[in-house]
This record gives C-alpha cells, structure tokens and sequence, in this order.
C-alpha cells in the first residue's frame, strides 16, 4: 500500500511538474516596457498607440507607464528603471546632449519632425472670416513684436487698460522663455501675462474665445488637439538662434520630436527596438487624431485603436507582415 502511495505521488508529479513549468515559463517570459507619462495629451495618445501594438503585435511584453514630471522620469531613464520615453522634447532638455554623448540616453528614431510652438492667434484675427460675419481686428498683425501696436485688440476683462497674453503652462520651460519674450519685445508695457496653470484651462479659453470669434493671443504648440481642431496662425519671430533662443530673442527651434530610451532597452527588447525605429507619425496626423478624441470623447485607448484603423497603412511601416497582421486582427 505504502509503494502505491509513492508511485501515485510520483505520478501526480510528473504530471503537474509541466503545467506548473508552463506557468513559471509564462510568467518568466514575460517582459514588462516601461514608458514615461508626463501628462501631456499628444504624449498620452502615442502611449496607448504602441501599448496597442505592442500587446497585441507581439509575444510576452506587457506594457506600462511611469506617470511623474518630465524632469523625474527623464532621470528615471538615465537609471534604467524607465524603458522609453514617446515625443521627448529633447531640445528643451538642458541636459541631453551630454546625457546622450555619456551613454546614458540613447536615440532610438523621430517621432514628429515638424512641431511647433510659440504664440498663436485665431486666424480671422488677421483675416476676418466672412462666413462667421468675423471682420479682420488686427490685419497688419505678422510678428510677435507686431503685438506692441495691438494691446486694445486683446483687451484683459480683469484691467481694461491693458492686453491680455496667455503664457505657456507654469513649471515648463516654454513659460520662462515666453515671459522672457514678452519682456524682451517690451509687451509688458501694454499686455498682462497670464498663466491658467494647466493645458487644460489654456485651451479652454482659445476653445471659448474661438467659438465666441473674439481675438485671443498666447502660447500653443503643435501637436495638439486645439491645433488641429482651430484654424491658428504662429506669429512669426526672429529666426532661430540656439544662443539667443533661452532669452526670448529668437523663435522657439521647430524641433524633431523624438523617442529615446534608456541604454538598457535594445538588449531588454530588440524586436520592439526594431518597431520604434519606424514608429513615426507627424504633427498633422497626430493633430487630427486629438482633435477627434476631442469631439468624441472617447479615452485615448479608444483613440489609439480609431487611429490604426483610420491610417492602417502606418502599420505596413511600422511592422513586419506577421505583426502588422497580428495588430489588425486585434483591431477587429
């Protein structure tokens, strides 16, 4: 009896022992990437676009987010504890050139190569819109220092005897290079400079100014949804100097914006190395896609899965036959 119990024990073994191995092996086998989330929109959908795909176009990776300032997971990277970081604004990043020349941060492909950002106006400010009985406010208006001879055209509600200018969001480097630009072109002696405090409220009141056809001035940049939803114009200003630039005397670089990654990741996941070479969009498209997140309301996963669909030809330059098929089976 004594034999028969150790022989049914062993066989129970030799039959659990591969379902348990086959579990350990799941588990084992599956690779966790880690991307940056520094709480910007266009950044948030980029996210859910190659979580998408690389949770369905590939074998045993989960995917998922550092959420945290862009100084924070910037420094995540650098230690490995973060994979990626999707639309990195590298050029605002005091530090990047030597962390890439160090090793450190490694440049995986350009993301967008055509961003903007600056200060914007409605365009019927400019050009009136006969269609909405819109006439043109400030015709004349091209440049930033132009703003000097509109200050009563963008009046402040708050201090009727000043302008009022939107500033960039307070924390983002953007914002301390505007202020310098306002003070700089001397806007200060007619315009308020107001920051909201969020992208949110910032784009609240375009949205508002724009629908109501009142003129409206201050910091935007592309790709937004705003952007893509408005009909905008980018003041111009005097063109790009990387020495002049930090003292408001130039205009913002219109900056590749790319993806980076930590010098961990082609050894942690080089087929998906492979994937984020390609993985390229541009300011117009992703414009568009926020743009009916936007109007729709949908989540940026929701959006992430409109967008593959909408251009599934992206997925053919993206991806390897057998992943792209992969992806659009999922999508179904």
């Amino acid at each position: 009896m004594k034999n028969k119990r150790i022989v049914t024990l062993i066989l129970a073994i030799v039959f659990c022992l591969p379902v348990f191995l086959a579990g350990c092996n799941s588990k084992t086998d599956t690779v966790t990437i880690t991307a940056t989330d520094n709480g910007w929109d266009s950044q948030k959908l980029h996210n859910s676009i190659a979580k998408f795909i690389v949770e369905n176009g590939y074998d045993n990776y989960e995917f998922q987010l550092s959420t945290g300032s862009s100084t924070m997971n910037w420094q995540a990277i650098i230690a490995g504890d973060v994979d990626l970081d999707i639309e990195s604004w590298t050029d605002n990043v005091a530090t990047y050139p030597d962390d890439v020349k160090n090793g450190d941060i490694v440049d995986v492909g350009i993301l967008v190569p055509d961003s903007a950002q600056g200060l914007y106006v409605p365009r019927y400010v400019i050009e009136g819109d006969a269609e909405r009985g819109i006439e043109a406010v400030a015709p004349d208006l091209k440049t930033v220092e132009d703003l000097k001879k509109y200050a009563d055209v963008f009046p402040d509600d708050e201090d009727p005897k000043k302008g009022r200018i939107y500033g960039s969001i307070p924390g983002w480097m953007a914002d301390e290079i505007l202020y310098k630009k306002y003070e700089y072109y001397g806007l200060n002696e007619g315009y308020n400079y107001v920051r909201l405090g969020s992208e949110a409220t910032l784009f609240a009141s375009l949205n508002s100014a724009y629908n109501l056809g009142n003129p409206w001035v201050g910091y935007c940049y592309e790709p937004t949804w705003i952007s893509g939803k408005l009909d905008l114009v980018l003041l111009e200003d005097a063109p790009y100097d990387a020495g002049l630039f930090t003292e408001g005397k130039s205009s913002f670089p219109s900056q590749a914006l790319k993806i980076v990654s930590s010098n961990k990741f082609a050894e942690k996941a080089p087929d998906l190395l492979e994937f984020f070479k390609k993985y390229k969009t541009g300011s117009e498209l992703i414009s568009k896609a926020l743009a009916h997140l936007d109007e729709t309301g949908e989540t940026h996963d929701e959006t992430a899965k409109w967008f593959l669909k909408e251009y599934d030809y992206l997925l053919d330059e993206w991806l390897p036959k057998e992943n792209a098929d992969r992806v659009r089976e999922a999508l179904k």
